[in-house]
């Protein structure tokens, strides 16, 4: 399970005394154990909604990161970024254009999704099988043009 690797590894960090890591894998376990109570009530993470959680914070700190860079602090981006990169060895490698285009294609293949009306249907899918390997607004917007006959 992921969520037992980001806690094995936070003891290595902490053993080697790497500070900015135990920071960021704390806060990842932290964002994990927050995502298994809320709703109805607790229950454990599969690995799939684990990645989905530590995507969301990994984006953050791209957000972050940019905005930082934008208000004139690279000191700050700069570690928004560290804290990303230590995310990102977590998560499963996004995918390349040529990756994500044929994909996508396969979808609409598949599915037999060819007009904008199934745009709901389709993203559904393609969402399905890219599983957090891609950016949703690049996905929607090659979805949109695949259906519009682009």
């Amino acid at each position: 399970m992921l969520a037992e690797q980001l806690q094995a590894d936070l003891t290595t960090s902490m053993k080697a005394r790497d500070s900015v890591t135990v920071s960021v894998l704390r806060m990842a376990i932290a964002a994990v154990k927050e995502a298994a109570v809320a709703g109805d009530s607790a229950r454990e993470l599969s690995n799939d909604e684990v990645v989905a959680v530590l995507t969301r914070e990994a984006r953050r700190r791209e957000e972050a990161a940019a905005a930082f860079s934008d208000g004139g602090r690279p000191e700050r981006a700069a570690a928004e970024l560290a804290e990303r990169d230590i995310l990102a060895r977590y998560l499963p490698a996004p995918l390349t254009e040529d990756e994500l285009a044929t994909l996508v294609d396969e979808v609409l293949a598949e599915g037999g999704f060819d007009s904008p009306k199934q745009m709901g249907a389709a993203m559904k899918a393609t969402n399905a099988r890219v599983a957090g390997r891609a950016d949703g607004k690049t996905v929607a917007a090659l979805v949109k043009a695949r259906l519009a006959g682009g």
